[in-house]
């Protein structure tokens, strides 16, 4: 990478390089395992000038995106947290049923927008996958397969009206074209609305080790600080934030279009200060991460090598995209992780990109009533703890890999 996608800056430090990988949800047929796969270096560096973290573009949306396996609907945890923020956003935006019009960009399978079509306001999905925008309609909410573009946002202002609300969680990091992006959320939005965007923050991805969230999906990683430039290069303004502890510790923008924001709340002073505190705005906040990212390879590499020497059987729960990084990046193989199981049909009889560990169905762990389950969604801890309690029943044990190695003994 020569140049910040944000500012144009060459100045670009390395942060932590991964190596090659093939894309984190290009999952494999059976009829697959004999052919070749692309891999793409997966290098993480930050821009010195504007402090933005990113890697190159080397695969596009398009190739990501148009049929993808990931459905949001499939944690129910992650469902309870959409229903929640839709009830705090209706009240922030005051939103009138009667009146209001709720975009959500990268809408995914309806997951959040059906809860803006139970409480009767006019919504628009704008989900570019295929399969995933298909299955929304199915749920009743209303989805435009598309691109966020300026272009695209201004056709939908037109043709619907300017939204009071737009969200756009968990999207923010998937686009290249950040400025570009940004300028169709303000497309979208009212004069006087209101845009939310949740994106993973840096400042906890470093701090927790959480390296298996750079893939090639997430083109850059954002502070408050950096997310500031991102929205003024379309014109819009931070207002407020929130910290979540979603995906391992997120971060919810609340902006406006720059003439109607107003002051930031104490809020964002807060986080900002947290984050120059930690040194996310000068090389020293780097430094050692790709060293603990290394101890995390190391401590679950000798884990699973001394499972496997003394006959023990391990078993993964979960096909997520962090976990691809993960298994990719410690060269994991079926020898050490049989196989791992997901809630997601549609991954159920492929392999993991890579390291081609096959992904079996749920059940399929108190069938073999393995010794261990190696848990890949490990940001969905207590979810899973909850949902694997029964591997207590043969004395089976929970690992979960980051920020650090950790056996658990689940209670029944």
């Amino acid at each position: 990478m020569t140049r910040c996608r944000l500012c144009g800056s060459e100045a670009m430090a390395s942060v932590v390089d991964l190596g090659a990988t093939p894309p984190c949800e290009s999952f494999l047929a059976a009829d697959q395992l004999d052919q070749p796969e692309l891999a793409y270096p997966l290098h993480l560096q930050v821009c010195t000038d504007c402090w933005l973290a990113q890697i190159p573009p080397l695969i596009t949306p398009e190739e990501t995106f148009k049929e993808y396996a990931y459905f949001s609907s499939f944690s129910t945890s992650w469902v309870e947290h959409a229903r929640t923020f839709v009830a705090g956003a209706v009240e922030r935006a005051g939103l009138d049923p009667s009146e209001a019009f709720v975009v959500e960009v990268a809408s995914n399978d309806g997951y959040l927008l059906k809860h803006v079509v139970d409480r009767g306001i006019r919504c628009l999905g704008i989900e570019p996958s295929v399969n995933v925008g298909a299955a929304a309609r199915d749920k009743g909410v209303p989805t435009l397969t598309e691109f966020l573009s300026p272009e695209t946002g201004a056709a939908v202002r037109a043709e619907h009206g300017p939204a009071n609300l737009v969200v756009a969680n968990n999207v923010y990091a998937h686009i290249p074209d950040v400025i570009g992006f940004t300028q169709g959320l303000r497309a979208l939005v009212a004069d006087d609305g209101w845009v939310s965007i949740e994106v993973q923050h840096l400042l906890t991805l470093i701090e927790d080790n959480q390296y298996d969230t750079i893939y090639h999906e997430h083109f850059q990683y954002y502070t408050v600080a950096s997310a500031i430039r991102a929205l003024a290069s379309g014109g819009l303004a931070l207002v407020d934030v929130e910290l979540l502890p979603t995906h391992g510790g997120s971060i919810r923008l609340w902006a406006r279009p720059a003439e109607a924001a107003g002051e930031p709340s104490e809020r964002v002073a807060d986080v900002l200060a947290r984050e120059k505190a930690a040194g996310l705005q000068e090389l020293s906040g780097y430094t050692e991460f790709s060293a603990r990212v290394a101890k995390v390879r190391r401590d679950l590499l000798k884990f699973l090598i001394e499972a496997a020497e003394r006959g023990e059987t391990v078993v993964g729960y979960g096909a997520p995209g962090k976990g691809n990084t993960l298994l990719n990046h410690c060269g994991i193989r079926p020898d050490l992780l049989a196989y791992t199981v997901d809630r997601n049909p549609y991954k159920h009889g492929r392999f993991t990109p890579g390291t081609r560990i096959p992904i079996l169905a749920p059940e399929q762990i108190a069938v073999d009533k393995p010794d261990y389950v190696l848990v890949l969604p490990w940001n969905l801890r207590a979810e899973l703890t909850e949902q694997l309690s029964y591997v207590h029943e043969w004395g089976g044990r929970l690992v979960f890999p980051i920020p650090e190695l950790s056996i658990v003994e689940v209670q029944s």
